[in-house]
């Protein structure tokens, strides 16, 4: 079977150069066995034109440096085989987050905002012994917490995110999924008080407005749907313990 010839259409922008308008430029490469997107951007930029712009680091769907829109799709461009894909691509750089150039995208400024607003830490009065022995944990709870700890931080949830396209103030499935993490760890101490004071709004887990592209578009398939009922569950407890108090 002969190799497909594939068109790319790929955004340009450098904001270095901002008389230089935002612009799609296409580019034709022929297709071979096997090749991801993440190959072809990068024969792309060594063989047709060095200036292309885009991120990567591990090329296995670890990092999450290479997320992008692919056909109006958040996804990992090392993830993504052409095969599966048309004859013609359309790629653009993810929503939400500040533009570097072309295809990448800061998602780092992003991310160290939500550990520091999120206080993503164990939390605990607890003086540590090195020489203890460790606390024991159940398996369902270490698996909860795995679950939640996948996120490869690729940005992905928040460029599908359609609250989060509107609201630059919205957290997102990222920081949510975060909450959750360490409401479910017995190790941290926090009251369900103090987490409502950082989720239990409109920007936080009541800003959702439950399309769910997240959990569909998670490259790590992390089951953000059930993350997000379970904090606004306990948001929503933790609220009418409040009123009641009144």
């Amino acid at each position: 079977m002969a190799d497909r010839l594939l068109t790319f259409s790929i955004f340009r922008y450098n904001p270095i150069t901002p008389e230089i308008p935002p612009r799609m430029q296409e580019y034709q490469l022929e297709e071979t066995m096997g090749m991801s997107l993440f190959i072809a951007l990068n024969r792309l930029r060594e063989e047709l034109d060095p200036s292309l712009m885009f991120d990567f680091v591990c090329r296995a769907a670890i990092c999450g440096s290479c997320a992008m829109l692919i056909n109006g799709r958040p996804g990992l461009a090392c993830k993504t085989l052409t095969q599966d894909m048309p004859d013609r691509i359309t790629v653009m750089p993810l929503p939400v987050f500040k533009l570097v150039g072309d295809l990448s995208v800061d998602t780092g400024v992003w991310f160290r905002h939500l550990n520091v607003r999120t206080e993503a830490w164990i939390h605990t009065d607890k003086v540590f012994n090195p020489e203890a022995i460790e606390e024991r944990m159940d398996n369902p709870t270490a698996q909860a917490i795995y679950d939640a700890e996948r996120c490869i931080e690729c940005g992905c949830c928040i460029g599908a995110c359609a609250t989060a396209n509107m609201r630059a103030d919205f957290m997102g499935a990222a920081f949510l999924n975060r909450i959750a993490r360490f409401m479910i760890d017995p190790r941290d101490e926090r009251p369900m008080a103090q987490y409502f004071d950082v989720v239990g709004t409109d920007e936080g887990v009541f800003g959702c407005i439950g399309l769910m592209a997240c959990d569909d578009l998670c490259p790590m398939e992390i089951p953000l749907q059930g993350q997000l009922a379970f904090v606004r569950r306990k948001m929503a407890q933790m609220a009418l313990k409040c009123a009641r108090c009144k």
